[in-house]
């Protein structure tokens, strides 16, 4: 039975987390896998809730930071070679720049028949200074060398790690959208509702706008913040808003409400025109009860949120970035271009002036194309295809 070790930089509420833990659990019983990853980051709930509900024992590697760090980048490499020689993989699958970066270096070093890496999303535009980004895409160059072969999570990255920042030529990228299991977004659906706008105050007909994910600056929330002052300019009134995560903006995202006029709580029952409620574990239910899903980031990946939405039936208003495009089914969202803040903010409120309903094209895409079993027959495929040419 071939044996895979599969690595991903930290264990944080996230879409990488269930991926991993899919395949790692799904894949059996042709593979044997291990799955080793850092620990979540200060303002990030762990995430190995998430493996272990599906009967994994991960490896928690604490020199794993995400911020470089000479010496515990050092240690970790030194820890992953030796977890290589103990376990001997066949294969080493990589997802996300840390654990791609050390992990690879350290199959390369002892020579593992397969090094494969998951592009999750890049850092080659919006998150650092020309100088560090084209840092960053030497690296990545020098290590897609190294690889056997680089997973896209969409088209459109393919597309870019090729074409635009010549990562790696396209006949090493193979397209391997993400998978969920989704069908929690398809039950209890009324249930759920009810319980969410109790529990926030919301009454029947007010509209609950949410946006989900971790509080950083590459995630842009003041535009959000901007949109909702946007909405009540407009005489938009009839709305609850939701920021429903946490990280290291926060504070600034607050100081952001103040300067626009936008009233903020952590409590629940208030009548704010924002509620911080930080992490939600069961995003179902967060889901279930809201009507509109907002998304405003600079630069993503394939982000789960949206996936989720559509999932629950939910509209979606977002910036198009990564492989937003990609992952949106026409009929369930309004996307705008990231540099145009006017448009987002009339998409916004042109979906707050449609009826709230249930998107059937939404969950219908979702379920067909972006469901765990179908992340583990591709994986599957690609992992039998590389082993016999290796």
């Amino acid at each position: 039975m071939p044996k895979v070790l599969r690595i991903i930089n930290r264990f944080n509420i996230g879409g990488i987390t269930y991926n991993v833990s899919y395949l790692s659990k799904y894949l059996a019983p042709e593979y044997e896998t291990m799955l080793v990853g850092g620990p979540e980051e200060e303002g990030e709930d762990s995430s190995l809730f998430i493996p272990e509900s599906l009967g994994l024992n991960p490896i928690v590697l604490n020199q794993f930071q995400r911020e470089i760090n000479f010496k515990s980048d050092y240690a970790a490499y030194k820890e992953i070679k030796k977890i290589i020689k103990e376990f001997k993989p066949d294969i080493v699958h990589t997802h996300a720049s840390k654990a791609g970066a050390i992990g690879r270096l350290a199959a390369s070093s002892c020579k593992v028949p397969v090094i494969i890496h998951t592009f999750h999303g890049h850092v080659f535009h919006s998150y650092f200074g020309k100088l560090k980004t084209n840092f960053y895409k030497v690296i990545e160059r020098y290590l897609a060398k190294k690889s056997t072969a680089i997973i896209a999570i969409s088209n459109l990255q393919k597309q870019e790690l090729s074409e635009v920042f010549k990562i790696a030529p396209k006949e090493k990228i193979h397209v391997v959208p993400l998978g969920f299991d989704l069908t929690k977004f398809t039950v209890n659906k009324e249930e759920n509702r009810k319980e969410f706008r109790q529990k926030y105050n919301l009454s029947e007909n007010q509209l609950a706008i949410g946006i989900i994910g971790r509080l950083a600056p590459i995630k842009n929330h003041q535009l959000f913040i901007e949109s909702i002052s946007y909405l009540k300019q407009n005489n938009i009134t009839n709305f609850k808003a939701f920021i429903i995560g946490d990280g290291e903006t926060k504070q600034q995202i607050k100081e952001f409400c103040v300067q626009n006029k936008v009233s903020f709580s952590e409590n629940p029952k208030d009548e704010a025109d924002v509620i911080f409620t930080s992490w939600i574990t069961n995003i179902d239910f967060a889901l279930h009860g809201l009507d509109i899903v907002a998304l405003t980031s600079l630069n993503e990946g394939t982000p789960v949120s949206i996936i989720e939405a559509q999932a629950a039936g939910k509209f979606v208003v977002s910036t198009n970035v990564g492989g937003i495009k990609d992952v949106l089914h026409p009929n369930c969202g309004y996307l705008s271009e990231v540099n145009d803040k006017m448009a987002f903010f009339d998409n916004l409120l042109k979906a707050c002036k449609n009826e709230p309903k249930m998107y059937e094209d939404g969950i219908n895409w979702a379920l067909s194309k972006y469901s765990y079993t179908r992340l583990v027959d591709d994986m599957r495929q690609i992992y039998a295809q590389l082993l016999k040419r290796a």
